[in-house]
């Protein structure tokens, strides 16, 4: 096996971190990292010493603010959510559920923003976590604006299921991305957990191109779909208004528009 090199070493500390194990040990993170203990331990203490990583009262190794300072300054996630927060509260104030607001990475959304819900429903995410693409409302709208070679490769891949209702289905899935693209919105129903609903708008920046997509998570007893799906729709077309969008000029039948100066 080819040596790694110092810095996918010192990567690999870092990718020892996950939400399953945002807390450990040195051992732990030898371990993970495929590391030998010595090595782990030079590297992890040049972590701690910048910032990257904290450790505890009891020894075990945390994930450090400096980092998080670092992180924040990702264009897609600074200048997205500071341009999509009034428009995500709008839509809290609207609904008091769960509010999402999540970007693509490979083949995984990426939640960059949450404002919790009063409701019960289980929301399984955080900001910064990642769920495959066909198993939530943003993944959807993210998905069915995606290449079509891409969306064909991910339909022709492994399909993960979380609850029985979770699309696993390629056949399926594809004339579901056909559908969120005629109606602008997408609808997950019990793909994570067997309670929540959630509906899904894309978020298209100032070049036209999907950037993003905002979700509303809701109980499933009782959603008023025909009612979130509007308003998730205005809260998506205003933050791609803030983002540069504008829409194409529409042309109605049997009207005659000036043509020249």
């Amino acid at each position: 096996m080819t040596a790694r090199s110092a810095p996918e070493r010192l990567l690999a500390v870092l990718a020892a971190f996950d939400l399953a194990h945002p807390a450990l040990s040195l051992t732990d993170i030898s371990r993970r990292a495929g590391l030998s203990l010595t090595t782990a331990h030079r590297l992890v203490g040049a972590l701690t010493e910048w910032g990257a990583l904290e450790r505890d009262g009891e020894g075990l190794y945390h994930v450090g603010l400096r980092l998080w300072e670092i992180a924040v300054l990702a264009p897609r996630g600074l200048a997205l959510r500071q341009a999509a927060l009034p428009y995500l509260e709008d839509l809290y104030e609207a609904t008091h559920e769960n509010v999402q607001l999540a970007v693509r990475d490979g083949d995984d959304v990426v939640y960059v923003e949450w404002l919790s819900g009063r409701s019960a429903v289980d929301v399984h995410i955080r900001v910064g976590g990642r769920w495959p693409l066909h198993a939530t409302g943003v993944g959807l709208a993210l998905l069915a604006h995606g290449t079509p070679e891409y969306q064909g490769a991910y339909c022709s891949g492994p399909l993960a299921a979380f609850t029985p209702f979770t699309i696993t289905d390629p056949v399926r899935l594809r004339r579901v991305l056909a559908e969120v693209r005629r109606t602008g919105a997408a609808v997950s129903d019990r793909q994570v957990t067997g309670d929540a609903l959630s509906v899904a708008a894309p978020v298209r920046g100032g070049d036209g191109a999907v950037a993003a997509a905002v979700s509303v998570v809701v109980p499933r007893e009782g959603a008023a779909v025909p009612t979130l799906v509007p308003a998730v729709r205005l809260a998506a077309r205003g933050i791609s208004r803030a983002l540069g969008w504008r829409p194409a000029p529409s042309v109605r039948p049997g009207v005659r528009y000036p043509v020249g100066g």
